[in-house]
């Protein structure tokens, strides 16, 4: 993830990486072929000494964001682009606080699957086509967890749980596109296939590979999220459909294009659907995507977008669209589910 963030960076006119802390050589080989005149430093400390740093993108595994959100608070607040989840575990909520009110530079919780040009469409068109959405259903079919350095996403304690790790996502985009807070959940989860057959020093991998979620708001609106990671011959990665009294809206979304195989042509193209109840007649709309932003990264060239706008934060003429406080409530939301699936009891918000 963090080679896909700087592509996306280096696609934007005045962007330079200037520098990159990895500690493990392999990852560290990989960025100087992508960043060769950035300054490889030892630690984050090092980094913050350097003079011409104007912004810092987090892209480090999931349990280290919250110390390292720290270190820079500390050290040198800079605006910051940190991937999700923003935290891991109930216990960092304190700190997230803190940092929210008293941080003095800008942060942006990395949440790519807003600006994935389908989905951005539709978040901009449901309400007012569906006449106020009252039931938003996502669903993601799509491919086993990748391998990362050391394996940290094999095992809950790391990634926070496969509910907080991958469908952090989908909790923001909920909250989003409902325009309303979370007040119960309720989810069923499992481990069926993915990884059982792998040990790390003894241990058998812990994290979930399919789930439901169902998620009741304020407003009176129901969501539920339907994932699968054993679905890879799926044709469309993730829909997202939101249904109100005038009309439903649907959007298409295919995984990334280097997992599609060559024997089957040409990669799915992305589709908006909208299915008006009277009349009735589904109207579809392709969404193609520029194909120089499918080769830098796996998400429909939703970093770039996230970046341009990133980039205009850092300049002074744009605010923060994912806030602290909505990665929290992204990851507060999987925590949930998390606890729900392990206990089979509902969870209500304002306990987490």
């Amino acid at each position: 993830m963090g080679r896909e963030h700087i592509r996306n960076i280096q696609l934007l006119d005045h962007t330079r990486i200037a520098a990159i802390v990895e500690p493990d050589a392999g990852m560290a080989a990989k960025a100087k072929t992508l960043a060769p005149d950035a300054v490889f430093c030892e630690s984050i400390s090092e980094l913050l000494n350097l003079p011409n740093i104007d912004c810092l993108v987090i892209v480090s595994p999931n349990h280290l964001h919250v110390e390292q959100l720290l270190e820079v608070a500390e050290t040198r607040p800079l605006p910051i682009l940190v991937e999700k989840p923003l935290a891991t575990d109930p216990s960092q909520k304190a700190f997230i606080d803190e940092l929210k009110a008293n941080y003095s530079a800008s942060i942006w919780v990395a949440m790519e699957y807003r600006y994935m040009p389908p989905v951005a469409m539709l978040i901009e068109k449901a309400g007012a086509v569906t006449g106020g959405i009252q039931m938003l259903t996502i669903r993601e079919h799509r491919f086993p967890f990748l391998h990362k350095v050391d394996n940290w996403n094999r095992f809950n304690r790391n990634s926070g749980g496969t509910l907080v790790e991958k469908c952090c996502h989908f909790f923001d985009l909920m909250r989003l596109i409902l325009q309303s807070d979370p007040v119960t959940i309720m989810a069923s989860a499992g481990q069926a296939y993915n990884h059982l057959d792998e040990s790390y020093e003894g241990e058998t991998p812990d994290i979930f590979d399919h789930g439901f979620v169902i998620v009741e708001f304020e407003s009176g609106a129901r969501a539920s999220l339907e994932l699968c990671m054993f679905a890879e011959g799926e044709r469309y990665q993730e829909s997202i459909c939101a249904v109100g009294r005038k009309a439903k809206i649907e959007c298409l979304v295919p995984g990334p294009g280097r997992f599609w195989p060559d024997h089957l042509g040409p990669a799915p193209i992305p589709q908006l659907i909208v299915s008006p109840r009277f009349p009735k007649g589904p109207q579809m709309l392709e969404i193609p995507v520029d194909p120089e932003l499918l080769a830098a990264g796996d998400h429909n060239g939703s970093t770039f977008y996230q970046h341009r706008k990133f980039q205009q934060v850092v300049l002074g003429s744009h605010h923060p669209e994912v806030t602290v406080h909505d990665g929290w409530m992204a990851v507060a939301m999987g925590m949930a589910a998390q606890q729900s699936a392990q206990t089979g009891q509902s969870v209500r918000m304002d306990r987490i």
